[in-house]
């Protein structure tokens, strides 16, 4: 028998209708496209990172503080 919990609550999986089952599966689908998006974000997030870092080494002095490189927030 294989179970499902949902709101705390215990079901047969064989038990639900076929509509249950199949939102079941479009909710199973939305969640792994959720952690997808996620781990891109946080690849995208790095990335961008590196390229800030990468241009702080490019830009000049800045002359009007003197202060030798610019702070970007990430």
């Amino acid at each position: 028998m294989t179970t499902i919990t949902i709101d705390g609550l215990v079901y047969d999986l064989d038990s639900l209708s076929d509509d249950a089952k199949a939102q079941l599966g479009s909710m199973q689908a939305v969640d792994r496209r959720i952690a997808m998006v996620q781990e891109e974000m946080a690849i995208l997030q790095t990335a961008r990172i590196g390229y800030s870092r990468a241009l702080q080494e490019l830009l000049p002095l800045n002359e009007a503080t003197g202060s030798e490189k610019i702070q970007w927030p990430n």
